[in-house]
């Protein structure tokens, strides 16, 4: 078994539409690798285009009978409500399961930052999210 870091450069939105009547919405980022999450800060004051600039670290554990289909990002984009749940704004999923698998041939492997689509659970689009991805195979110590 093979052993890395995905690291996950969160970057910026833009054309978020929001569930709120009043007001601007204070997205957020819950991003999903396997059984591991991260949020992002809350973008206060900037509605549907907002910007986070943050990286994530996530372990990776890799064998050679690992379908490489199944490894993705899932990107949960929530509206912060103060007095009220958060709301669901859309969803975007980044394939990793290649850079993954050519980092652990390499030592390393990188996706650089690209737009994603952003959709609701019915599949209709509701904005973009910029991510990049790097992995880094982490080298065993005897």
């Amino acid at each position: 078994m093979s052993t890395g870091e995905l690291k996950v450069l969160l970057i910026n939105a833009s054309g978020l539409k929001g569930a709120d009547f009043v007001g601007t919405i204070s997205p957020y980022v819950v991003i999903q690798y396997s059984d591991l999450e991260h949020k992002s800060r809350t973008a206060h004051d900037q509605g549907g285009d907002p910007v986070w600039n943050e990286t994530f670290a996530f372990p990776v554990n890799s064998s050679a009978v690992d379908d490489p289909i199944q490894r993705k990002l899932t990107l949960r984009i929530m509206d912060a409500d103060t007095y009220t749940d958060d709301d669901f704004i859309g969803q975007a999923t980044v394939h990793v399961g290649n850079v993954i698998a050519l980092g652990m041939e390499e030592g390393f492997a990188e996706l650089e930052p690209a737009k994603y689509r952003v959709v609701l659970e019915d599949e209709s689009y509701c904005g973009e999210i910029e991510v990049g991805v790097r992995f880094t195979t982490q080298v065993e110590e005897n």
